[in-house]
């Protein structure tokens, strides 16, 4: 089947392959370089590659492109109560992007599971009525705290490459199993993760600073250097002092109902755009104060 596009002007300067992974389908790398590569795939009725940046009044063009995935993600349709709790939880609200106080328990994007999901959730808000939600940093689903969310694809841009340069600052606080010989640190090591079979490792650089502490527990600021994934719970957890509640790398296993929930909250986050400063800070959940007063932890 064939079929053609115009390039608008919100997705100038954008990456060929990139614009048709976010507006035409999720295809594999391979399958696209290899049907750009064969024509399949052309812009103005000409070959081009990949890499192409995008112009406005481009035109892409599919000639008997067919590929059926395998899994499709479910679109997540939220209820009004979810949608208004989630609107409630704003921070910050301007014309690039919004800041929320993001729950533990939802995820950034959905999966291949109709799911509760932010992108999802705001792209039926009417804080996105010209526009849609673009997600810019990860948040894993059980931490709660500050959570950006771009409303246009150049600030996404911006952002993202912000976070990626290291320009956006955030702070975590955390609650930890044990005690920690030094009240302040840095958490230094390789991080390895896998790609199919090939196996990576990362070096990972997080700041501690223990706020407070008893013979069991730590109150900790925390500070992240770089972005790897699940760095803190790593970290923590291979120092011997893995998150309360963390059922996927806590190595030390209870069955108190009141640790199922994971003490890592993302507290601070700044960063500069054109010589503006933006800070924001997102308040601790109930559940996380309730039990830095049960272990008598002091803020």
């Amino acid at each position: 089947m064939n079929r053609s596009y115009k390039i608008k002007p919100i997705h100038a300067t954008m990456r060929l392959d990139r614009w048709i992974k976010n507006n035409i389908g999720k295809y594999p790398q391979s399958l696209l370089e290899k049907s750009i590569r064969k024509g399949k795939i052309k812009l103005n009725k000409k070959k081009t590659n990949s890499s192409y940046k995008l112009k406005i009044g481009d035109e892409v063009s599919f000639y008997n492109f067919n590929y059926e995935f395998k899994k499709k993600t479910i679109k997540y349709t939220p209820s009004k109560k979810n949608l208004d709790e989630n609107e409630k939880s704003l921070i910050e609200d301007n014309d690039d992007f919004i800041v929320i106080n993001k729950k533990a328990g939802v995820s950034v994007q959905g999966g291949t599971k109709s799911k509760n999901n932010l992108i999802d959730i705001f792209s039926n808000s009417n804080l996105f009525k010209d526009t849609k939600p673009y997600s810019v940093h990860r948040l894993d689903k059980e931490t709660s705290g500050v959570m950006i969310i771009a409303k246009n694809y150049n600030s996404a841009k911006l952002l993202t490459s912000l976070f990626r340069l290291r320009k956006v600052h955030k702070t975590y606080l955390a609650i930890c199993h044990g005690v920690f010989k030094n009240k302040k640190g840095e958490i230094r090591g390789n991080l390895v993760k896998y790609e199919k079979e090939k196996k990576i490792s990362e070096l990972a650089i997080t700041n501690y600073n223990v706020i407070s502490s008893n013979n069991f527990f730590s109150f900790l600021e925390l500070k992240p250097i770089t972005g790897r994934k699940h760095q803190l719970r790593k970290q923590l957890s291979f120092m011997g002092n893995p998150i309360v509640g963390d059922v996927k790398y806590n190595i030390i296993k209870s069955k108190n109902k009141d640790q199922k929930k994971l003490m890592l909250h993302s507290y601070k986050i700044k960063f500069l755009i054109n010589n503006k400063k933006f800070n924001f800070k997102a308040k601790l959940p109930g559940y996380f104060n309730d039990y830095l007063n049960k272990k008598r932890l002091i803020i």
